[in-house]
């Protein structure tokens, strides 16, 4: 993608890709051909990864990798509730940061499919914004697909999107 000129904000959500590449491919994500891809020639104003801390080994090399490949990485523990159940998401940290951004954006590339940034992209678009969605359509809302201005299936180039598989 070219976006000669234009201000370009990149968003990762790590775990919704992380976990798709992981199920459907047994693949990892190159998460640098996020960048490259979204920011095209472009002027990149941010790329921020959003990820949880799950306290597993290899994580503090992952995060940063991200970080040498030129984003900003933002992290949460993992929540642990009475009973087992496990959360840990970014959604309304990821939609807090757009937001503040958007005056400074002119292309917003988001890297999840998960359907409930749907009235994000809306909002954007309301704003002028040109909004990008990276994501695995196998495991994309729908919705999110056809809402975008543009949707990059990181599935149909795999060659690019993903890296060895996971053993």
């Amino acid at each position: 993608m070219e976006y000669r000129g234009q201000r370009i904000g990149v968003f990762v959500d790590i775990q919704n890709l992380y976990y798709s590449a992981k199920h459907l491919f047994n693949a990892y994500v190159n998460f640098q051909q996020i960048i490259r891809s979204g920011a095209g020639k472009g002027q990149l104003v941010r790329a921020i990864a959003y990820g949880v801390k799950a306290y597993i080994p290899k994580e503090e090399r992952f995060f940063g990798a991200l970080k040498e490949a030129g984003f900003e990485v933002k992290l949460k523990n993992l929540q642990v509730f009475p009973g087992g159940m496990k959360k840990g998401d970014w959604d309304v940290g990821i939609v807090v940061d757009i937001i503040r951004l958007v005056d400074k954006l002119d292309v917003v590339v988001l890297a999840s499919g998960d359907g409930d940034y749907l009235d994000l992209v809306e909002f954007l678009q309301n704003r002028g914004i040109y909004v990008v969605i990276f994501a695995f359509s196998e495991t994309a809302s729908a919705k999110l697909i056809k809402k975008a201005d543009l949707f990059v299936d990181m599935g149909s180039d795999r060659k690019a999107f993903l890296l060895k598989n996971i053993k």
